[in-house]
């Protein structure tokens, strides 16, 4: 048996469209927070972090080839491991699997950091919009 990687693995995607970032509620409502999910057995990350964004947010889009970087943090007791990629996104929907359940808000990249509150992901929307193009700051 090989070692299990602490803690449970998840994949997640930063949405990005015209330099702006989607952010979306947690599940309680009170948080804002990127799409991101468990992973699947037979299911890259890559794949993970298309399907929770289109599960999570109505998004479709491209993932940028290698992840930003990943985050830790703790829900229910347990150790969260997130894999985090940039995502073009392509195409935007009105209905989705969980619109009834989350909250979808576009900010500005400068705005994103002030949503959100955890430690981790603050730090890899800080380090995606470093970045992203110069130009798109302007």
């Amino acid at each position: 048996m090989l070692a299990k990687p602490k803690g449970i693995l998840q994949a997640g995607a930063i949405p990005i469209r015209n330099a702006k970032i989607c952010l979306i509620t947690s599940r309680s409502g009170k948080r804002w927070v990127i799409p991101k999910g468990c992973l699947e057995p037979g299911k890259t990350v890559g794949e993970i972090a298309l399907q929770e964004a289109w599960e999570e947010a109505g998004l479709r889009g491209i993932l940028h080839p290698h992840p930003i970087g990943s985050y830790l943090y703790q829900k229910c007791g347990a150790t969260y491991h997130v894999t985090v990629f940039i995502m073009e996104v392509t195409a935007m929907a009105e209905d989705w699997p969980e619109c009834t359940l989350r909250e979808r808000r576009w900010v500005q990249t400068d705005q994103a950091l002030a949503h959100v509150e955890d430690p981790g992901l603050h730090a890899i929307l800080r380090a995606a919009l470093g970045q992203l193009a110069p130009a798109e700051h302007h």
